[in-house]
């Protein structure tokens, strides 16, 4: 079976290392027959391609110190790789911030933070890309030297930049988000970029997929952004394989992140249902926590097949559980 998930943040990125898992477990216990060539060899046979493609938001993407940052990104890369900090949900384990406390000594803002580790995959991004290469490109590079098996892609190669409008103005995605801890209403979104926008090249293509899977990220901070892509939408409400979508909501609350609050300010529900009503012409399965099983009859009432579970991933078995049961909705 051929994934695609679409995916940013935390949710994201543990929803792709369980689709990996519960992807390469099946591979193994799928019993397989090696032909013979004429001469009673075996056949050969090219590497299998990998079933697992994570499209990632970019509107989150910044430029610090120089470097180009691309979070969200490297979020799903360092999961994929067993090398996150499971504690933070993000960043590199066992980092160390020599380099932030010098940064701080000469003067810089240091709000931001980067680790030591982090830094290289940022120096490594920025030179590739000063010297003419597309983010896609030096993703997969950075992906393929820490042993990652899926394919992971940025949405779009172009220019991406979330804005988000709030009582004090308009602030940069980073701004609203970590420079101020998420405090500020949001009254609404701005995609700068994305009227330009191209997809990546092998976006619409994995769109196409068996299965095609929304993860529980942000709606409007990690899954718009992706939408707002020329064409990724049209592509996604078109796709001809089962499309999924994981409520990020459980219980009236986010599992992490200000999804939550987002949902009220801009006049949604805060539930399930609210996330339910803002994908229903985008996909055919809507999962739902457990917690929220009476929400079942009308989200189906939306015209959506309910698949209802546990849909708190915790550390990687619940991740490949809950993955193993959104590869069974295909």
């Amino acid at each position: 079976m051929n994934v695609t998930l679409l995916a940013g943040g935390v949710g994201g990125a543990r929803l792709a290392h369980g689709l990996d898992l519960a992807l390469r477990a099946a591979l193994t216990e799928t019993p397989t027959t090696t032909p013979s060539a004429p001469d009673g060899g075996p056949v050969p046979r090219p590497a299998p391609a990998p079933p697992l493609t994570v499209v990632v938001n970019v509107g989150d993407d910044t430029e610090l110190h120089g470097l180009s940052i691309s979070p969200d990104i490297d979020t799903v890369v360092y999961t994929l790789a067993g090398l996150n900090d499971e504690d933070r949900g993000w960043g590199l384990r066992g980092e160390s911030y020599a380099t932030l406390s010098a940064l701080k000594d000469l003067g810089e803002d240091t709000w931001f933070t980067l680790g030591d580790r982090d830094l290289a995959t940022h120096i490594v991004r920025t030179a590739r890309l000063h010297h003419g290469e597309k983010l896609s490109a030096v993703t997969a590079h950075l992906a393929r030297a820490m042993g990652v098996r899926p394919r992971v892609l940025p949405v779009t190669d172009d220019r991406l930049a979330t804005f988000v409008d709030t009582p004090s103005g308009r602030l940069g995605f980073q701004e609203y988000f970590v420079g101020r801890q998420h405090a500020d209403a949001v009254l609404g979104l701005h995609f700068a970029g994305a009227d330009a926008a191209r997809p990546a090249p092998g976006v619409l293509d994995a769109l196409a997929a068996e299965l095609v899977v929304l993860a529980p990220s942000n709606p409007f901070l990690s899954i718009e952004p992706l939408l707002a892509v020329r064409g990724v939408r049209e592509a996604l409400a078109m796709a001809p394989g089962r499309r999924v979508a994981v409520s990020p909501i459980v219980g009236g609350q986010a599992i992490k992140g200000p999804a939550a609050q987002i949902l009220e300010s801009l006049g949604h529900e805060v539930s399930a249902l609210g996330v339910a009503r803002i994908y229903a012409d985008l996909v055919d399965v809507m999962v739902i926590d457990e917690r929220d099983a009476r929400l079942a009859g009308p989200v189906a009432d939306l015209g959506l097949t309910v698949h209802v579970t546990d849909t708190v991933m915790g550390g990687p078995p619940g991740r490949e559980r809950l993955a193993r049961e959104l590869l069974a909705l295909a």
